[in-house]
């Protein structure tokens, strides 16, 4: 499946590729390149090399394929989130802080922990959604955990996503409810493409309950997270920009070796989730 075939879903992906660098030397720079620019062309080459095996698949196929190539992977320890996270999410316009994902604020790698207004790790997919908890595989999987100012995070709980609700203290954008939760317009993709890897990487074999999408609130402890009707249209409304493509890319790069395909590939959403 060649970049020049695709949708227009892709079109951000070769300028993904300019940020195919190693974490350290490319966090927080923000570049362009001109079109054909070799590097971007090689990296987009190598992204199609990753997804061989799901070229031409659709539905539950693609599904299974996508799984079978992401669950190789190398996996971080909980402790090893803290560090992690202040390369994946670090603010491009200024490397000592990172970028909160609800709340948008950049703020201190320093001011981690558990106190007011620090930052901790917030687990998108809740982890008592199949109460994995914080176990190394998915309690510890980069691809859904993001920084998120400690009180914000204790709102957002364990919540589905879903629209509605009144506003959320500190977190600009994002509203609540008693079910649910529905962030910020400039990380509404970002949410879903989160939880659809999710749904795709942990399908039960490897020890960590089955995690499926539904079109459900108050999921629970049940291995489920919704709602997809919803989390669709923000893949629509909210594509891949670069912040997201680089973090996907350092996070292959540097960490687990593994990528979200939705962010690499949008399009794949609507032909496993029609």
């Amino acid at each position: 499946m060649r970049i020049s075939r695709l949708t227009p879903w892709a079109a951000g992906l070769a300028a993904a590729a300019l940020f195919a660098i190693p974490a350290a030397a490319s966090a927080g720079q923000d570049r362009t390149a001109a079109p054909g620019n070799a590097p971007a062309a090689a990296a987009a080459t190598s992204v199609d090399a990753y997804y061989a095996a799901a070229e031409g698949k659709t539905g539950a196929a693609l599904k299974t394929a996508l799984h079978d190539i992401i669950k190789v992977q190398s996996k971080v320890s909980y402790d090893g989130v803290w560090n992690a996270l202040k390369v994946t999410d670090q603010d491009p316009a200024n490397p000592n802080n990172v970028i909160l994902v609800y709340s948008g604020r950049s703020q201190s790698k320093s001011t981690n922990g558990g106190d007011p207004n620090d930052w901790n790790r917030e687990h998108v997919w809740a982890k008592s959604h199949g109460n994995f908890g914080t176990a190394t595989g998915p309690g510890t999987d980069l691809h859904h955990l993001r920084p998120e100012d400690v009180t914000v995070n204790s709102t957002r709980g364990n919540k589905d996503f879903d629209l509605g609700g009144g506003p959320v203290s500190e977190a600009p954008g994002s509203r609540t409810d008693s079910d649910s939760f529905e962030p910020r317009d400039a990380v509404k993709g970002d949410v879903a493409r989160m939880l659809l890897y999710m749904a795709v990487r942990y399908d039960g074999g490897d020890g960590f309950a089955d995690l499926e999408m539904n079109d459900k609130v108050n999921n629970g402890t049940a291995p489920a997270h919704g709602r997809i009707s919803v989390l669709k249209q923000w893949n629509r409304m909210d594509p891949p920009d670069a912040f997201e493509q680089r973090r996907n890319q350092v996070i292959y790069d540097t960490f687990q070796h593994n990528r979200n395909p939705f962010i690499d590939h949008p399009e794949w959403v609507d032909s496993i989730w029609p």
